[in-house]
């Protein structure tokens, strides 16, 4: 496999960086000729480093497919690959696993090639018929298994073998060795792109079986669990070794296919508060962590701390629940539109370069529309919607997180602080809901419930319009129990045309509909930074968080 670098924007610590100034450069792919440092393979015969991250929170499962959370995929990304890469300069979708695919003039048939020799960490090969049993295993998923996030797998394809007719999914069929053939049942764009998420991470049918991936039996910090997803098995540069209490150990897969880099330990320690994670790593206890804060960039300049920008490809909303009394109605959803200040909120609270949102596709994917309906701070109008809808003062709950940082939403609480001041300045009558991350938040604000209101974003794993409005908007969801046959048509209609101009204009359309409509207020395309010490000399940064750690180079 071809070592790779990703685009990135670094700061190399400085009094300028105190003053929150990104500013950015190209990091160079690593060079074979390159000097080699003490800690790489050529100077001591094998990796032999140790790295330690720090992250917001702890995963909630290490079954990659299963997983709906940043942290969780963190980890993942080390130990299973996925059959389409990502390019790390345009994130665009590369060959990984599958060295090579073709499509049908139709777009239903795919043909894929796999790479040769290729093991899982059980020792089982990768073949054309292990990638049909993860195939298999997604789309016959129980039920029970479920849970309540948006899976990648309905996400991209609609259903699974308890909803034949809605699945774009039809089989998978090894026809040969190291070739199999995928069947769709309708043209899916986005299928490609969407196989480098990491949800698709192709695991050992044997590991899995073992496991019993789909019992959700094991109790871990209160979260069900099966077996397997406490101890994941599949291709990647890394071997899953332990999970104990806030850490998981890795370590470096001395049969892996590719580079396996310089580092033989991984390990991801969970500090979910900012101030502690800037300490851990200002004392050397961690190499990096993720999530910067404003309040971090400061110290971290002095003490002279690397910053590494993404390019934005998150966003941050206010979601609106029509299944909560009165939100069913427009002009309220509407009024809740008008009565937020994007600019106020992002003042002191995000990065410089977070921009406000009015859609929910982001820039880097070239599908602005300028028709889209936008609702400018106007507290006035706000009030007037308000009497129009019969709004008597009933209270309404918003719920948001505590004690967590995520790319969309870097400080919950005084997030929260500013958008309930907003709201109530317009004469909405607020009750703060605040919920520990840990005791699954996410799940909380993905069924019904009381709430009425809520803090959430999404952020993009793979480079298609789909990979945002289809999750968030593509079928109803207790989320936001937003039911509008016309956008959910548009929807599957665009995910089966051709990549041509026709289609970039069917999700500019889509945008404007979800703006007259207001299932939930776009926020922000935040920006995400990450902060190493000296001692990394580079690292893989992308967008699409396919930051896998084999390729992080050191310098001791």
């Amino acid at each position: 496999m071809t070592t790779s670098a990703t685009r990135r924007s670094i700061i190399k610590a400085s009094a300028a960086a105190a003053a929150l100034v990104l500013t950015g450069c190209t990091a160079a792919r690593p060079d074979d000729d390159a000097p080699s440092t003490s800690a790489s393979p050529s100077a001591s015969g094998g990796p032999s480093a140790s790295f330690t991250f720090a992250t917001a929170a702890r995963p909630a499962g290490l079954d990659a497919f299963l997983a709906v959370d940043t942290e969780s995929h963190r980890v993942t990304r080390q130990v299973l690959e996925t059959l389409v890469g990502v390019d790390p300069l345009t994130s665009a979708p590369v060959p990984l696993l599958a060295q090579e695919w073709s499509a049908s003039e139709d777009g239903r048939i795919y043909d894929f090639t796999l790479q040769r020799g290729i093991t899982f960490h059980d020792g089982e090969a990768l073949t054309a018929e292990a990638v049909c049993a993860n195939f298999d295993r997604w789309y016959k998923l129980p039920v029970s298994a479920r849970g309540t996030g948006v899976l990648a797998f309905r996400s991209v394809f609609k259903g699974f073998s308890d909803t034949p007719d809605l699945s774009a999914y039809k089989s998978c069929t090894a026809t040969g060795e190291n070739t199999f053939r995928l069947e769709l049942n309708t043209r899916l764009t986005g299928l490609i792109p969407a196989l480098a998420s990491p949800e698709f991470g192709i695991a050992s049918p044997r590991a899995m079986a073992e496991g019993r991936a789909d019992e959700l039996t094991e109790d871990r910090n209160g979260t069900r669990l099966s077996a397997y997803a406490q101890h994941p098995v599949g291709t990647g540069p890394f071997v899953f070794s332990s999970w104990v209490e806030d850490e998981v150990l890795l370590v470096s897969n001395p049969d892996y296919w590719g580079d396996r880099g310089q580092i033989q330990n991984v390990t991801f320690r969970t500090i979910t508060s900012p101030e502690s994670r800037l300490r851990a790593l200002l004392n050397g206890e961690v190499d990096g962590y993720d999530l910067v804060t404003v309040s971090d960039v400061g110290e971290l300049a002095r003490a002279g701390m690397q910053i590494l920008q993404r390019d934005p490809y998150s966003i941050l909303y206010l979601g609106i629940n029509q299944n909560f009394p009165g939100l069913d109605e427009p002009k309220m959803r509407q009024a809740i539109a008008h009565a937020v200040d994007k600019p106020a909120l992002l003042e002191g609270l995000f990065l410089n370069g977070t921009k406000s949102a009015n859609q929910f596709l982001p820039e880097k994917l070239g599908l602005r529309s300028d028709n889209v309906t936008n609702y400018g701070h106007n507290p006035d109008r706000a009030k007037e919607l308000l009497e129009e809808a019969g709004y008597a003062g009933e209270e309404l709950p918003f719920y948001y997180p505590r004690r967590v940082t995520r790319a969309y939403l870097p400080n919950p609480e005084k997030v929260y602080a500013e958008l309930s001041r907003q709201l109530t300045a317009a004469g909405l009558n607020i009750r703060p809901v605040p919920v520990e991350w840990s005791d699954g938040y996410l799940e909380q604000v993905s069924k019904n419930g009381d709430r009425a209101l809520h803090l959430s974003g999404l952020s993009g794993s793979y480079m298609d319009a789909d990979n945002f409005v289809g999750t968030l908007f593509g079928a109803y969801s207790e989320e936001f129990g937003y039911e509008d046959a016309q956008l959910f048509t548009k929807i599957d209609r665009a995910r089966t045309l051709p990549a041509d101009e026709e289609r970039a204009d069917a999700y500019r359309s889509i945008s404007d509909r979800i703006s007259t409509r207001v299932p939930a207020v776009p926020l922000a395309f935040p920006i995400s930074t990450l902060t190493l010490s000296p001692r990394v000399s580079q690292y893989p940064t992308s967008p699409l968080l396919n930051e896998v750690f084999n390729n992080i180079r050191l310098t001791d």
